[in-house]
């Protein structure tokens, strides 16, 4: 007789060798730590978190693998064994043959801001990212979205709603002339659309507009297996591909990248550029010396990039990413199950609140997703953060806040750090903080610095 087939339990693709315990506070302790912190989940101190989702970069666990390749950390300053295993495996992985070690990712944008930009020039993209956009404005370059409209939609399912709207690109073609464009910045998983990714349809037919007006496309591949495992999933021929062979082929379209290695690489610290072109790799690489260290070195010790080079591998490790990104749909899923309102779908790297819909009687200006935050991690001891009008900033020129159409609260998921258990207590969270939604206010910024305001603003709570 056949055995009666059952429906398997989803679990871990690892087991747990070392665990770090956490604090477990009261609501008084948390409401104390909220007002030190001037209601900015970015100014908690780490001990009073219990569940920390504030950030999925350089929080990922290490692998046992890239613990030992910790121990074999040349710490030469020039020519480290470790930069030229990094080197050999972003050649082999991505397929770029030039690389320019940073400290993070935002080195790297920092790097090839200054080596491209010149005052004056647009540099459009699927979305803006902070430190991406800020560096390039810092250059005397113009942001210029060109993400598909249905990225603005929290609501839309639309499969790869971090396409870039070629028609957009086009008009910005011929408003400013193609001279005036120094490259076309694309993100993959795109964070600020909530983690949602991009088709390779779509990049094929970017890269045939690019190359028609000598436009380079330069990556931010930060999460692209995670990227790599949606086209697996919801594009058409490449249901057999592998999650490595999606990869390369994603950077085979574009000129060069950059990748904050906190993320996809599974390490604390690190980034790179990875380049094609030699005239830029020449001028990146005299910039990193002056910026970040050696350019064999870039700021990081030789240790972390052994640790970068091996989580690298592991990245595209399709029982890796598949594990990480469908817990972060279960969670998405499961907070969604009570009505509560969410990004769809839901993306590669976190969860998104759409904080607008959470808390319509909150004025934007009120920054409601801030508050949402806060009081998320009141309830709990959750840490998320906010991802809306504050990480937006203002207008240089009027000084109001640009007032984006996504409001929304990042829960961000750290890599292979977590159970499910812990996204039930997430989850469980979010319901009881959206049944009293009706009775959270807003926020007044009462000190803003100059630039990423998000990282350091501090507020008031509006009683």
């Amino acid at each position: 007789m056949a055995r009666e087939s059952r429906r398997r339990s989803w679990a871990e693709p690892f087991k747990i060798k070392v665990v770090e315990p956490v604090r477990m506070t009261t609501r008084e302790d948390r409401r104390r730590a909220l007002d030190e912190a001037g209601w900015n989940t970015f100014l908690l101190r780490s001990r009073e978190v219990y569940i920390d989702l504030l950030t999925d970069s350089g929080t990922s666990a290490m692998s046992d693998r890239q613990w030992a390749g910790m121990m074999i950390g040349d710490e030469a300053y020039a020519g480290s064994e470790n930069f030229y295993h990094l080197e050999q495996t972003i050649q082999e992985v991505y397929g770029y043959p030039l690389v320019v070690p940073t400290h993070q990712g935002r080195g790297a944008e920092h790097i090839i801001s200054k080596v491209l930009i010149q005052p004056g020039d647009v540099v459009p993209g699927n979305m803006y990212f902070t430190t991406t956009r800020l560096h390039q404005e810092l250059a005397g370059g113009t942001f210029a979205d060109v993400i598909i409209d249905e990225a603005h939609d929290p609501s839309s399912e639309h499969p790869f709603k971090g396409d870039v709207d070629l028609n957009k690109v086009e008009q910005l073609i011929a408003k400013h002339g193609a001279d005036r464009i120094p490259y076309l910045s694309l993100g993959v998983t795109v964070n600020m659309a909530g983690g949602q990714p991009v088709s390779l349809a779509n990049i094929k037919e970017l890269h045939g507009l690019c190359s028609e007006h000598g436009i380079p496309i330069y990556l931010d591949k930060t999460r692209v297996a995670e990227n790599a495992y949606f086209i697996r999933d919801r594009e058409e021929g490449y249901a057999d591909k592998s999650i490595a062979d999606i990869v390369h082929e994603i950077c085979s379209y574009t000129e060069g990248a950059w990748m904050s290695g906190k993320k996809d690489a599974l390490v604390n610290i690190g980034g790179y550029l990875a380049l094609r072109d030699q005239k830029v790799f020449e001028e990146a690489s005299n910039m990193v010396v002056v910026y970040e260290g050696l350019h064999t070195y870039g700021g990081l010790a030789g240790r972390d990039m052994e640790a970068m080079a091996i989580g690298i591998r592991e990245s595209v490790e399709y029982d890796h990413i598949s594990a990480r990104v469908r817990q972060v749909i279960y969670l998405g899923e499961k907070i969604a199950s009570e009505g509560v309102p969410i990004v769809k779908p839901v993306g590669g790297h976190a969860v998104f609140l759409d904080a607008r819909a959470f808390l319509p009687h909150v004025d934007q200006d009120d920054y409601p997703a801030q508050r949402l935050a806060a009081e998320i991690y009141l309830e709990s001891g959750v840490r998320t953060m906010e991802r809306g009008n504050v990480s937006s900033g203002r207008n240089p020129q009027t000084g109001e806040n640009f007032r984006p159409k996504l409001e929304l609260v990042r829960i961000t998921i750290p890599r292979r750090v977590y159970t499910q258990s812990h996204m039930d207590v997430v989850a469980e969270t979010i319901w009881e903080t959206w049944d009293r939604r009706s009775e959270i206010k807003g926020l007044d910024m009462v000190f803003e610095p100059t630039y990423l305001r998000f990282f350091q603003a501090r507020f008031r709570p509006q009683e």
